[in-house]
């Protein structure tokens, strides 16, 4: 872990992560790591759960089980951090130079989710209201096109 990070309370959500050090743009800042699992199996595993902090990753499908320091990074719609993946590990990098004191958030881009909604609370300037990624809401919204133009199944009557 880099030195001068700290976890404190989070005008965002609960706590959060922040430098004492000023970090410059380009740094690696931390590694989202821990136990990996494919999907399905992490799906399993964390049923019926309402947190978790799990981050897929790769082709295949897999996820990393993140119960460390970066499961305190929350998301912004003005992020200050990115992850970037490098064979198969997921690195968070400063995307602008970051003065100490400040928060580090990065967008989580969620997708894949059953739940109903994952509103964003980042209080950003150009807060889209939501985490789900720009390409999981064309999907929602896909969906939710083809539920309006199906069918409707005739009711059947008692007799």
């Amino acid at each position: 872990m880099r030195p001068g990070l700290i976890i404190r309370s989070s005008s965002i959500h609960a706590a959060g992560c922040y430098t004492m050090l000023p970090i410059r743009k380009g740094e690696r800042v931390l590694e989202y790591d821990g136990p990996r699992f494919s999907k399905d199996a992490a799906d399993e595993r964390y049923k019926g759960r309402v947190v978790t902090y799990l981050f897929s990753f790769g082709e295949q499908g897999e996820v990393i089980d993140g119960f460390g320091t970066a499961m305190f990074l929350n998301h912004s719609c003005a992020p200050n951090c990115e992850t970037e993946e490098e064979e198969n590990r997921i690195y968070i990098t400063a995307i602008r130079d970051i003065a100490a004191g400040e928060e580090l958030v990065y967008e989580y881009h969620l997708h894949d989710s059953e739940d109903e909604d994952a509103g964003c609370h980042c209080g950003a300037e150009n807060c889209r209201g939501t985490m789900f990624s720009e390409e999981e809401l064309k999907r929602r919204a896909k969906q939710a096109r083809m539920r309006r133009r199906a069918p409707k199944q005739p009711r059947s009557r008692a007799s």
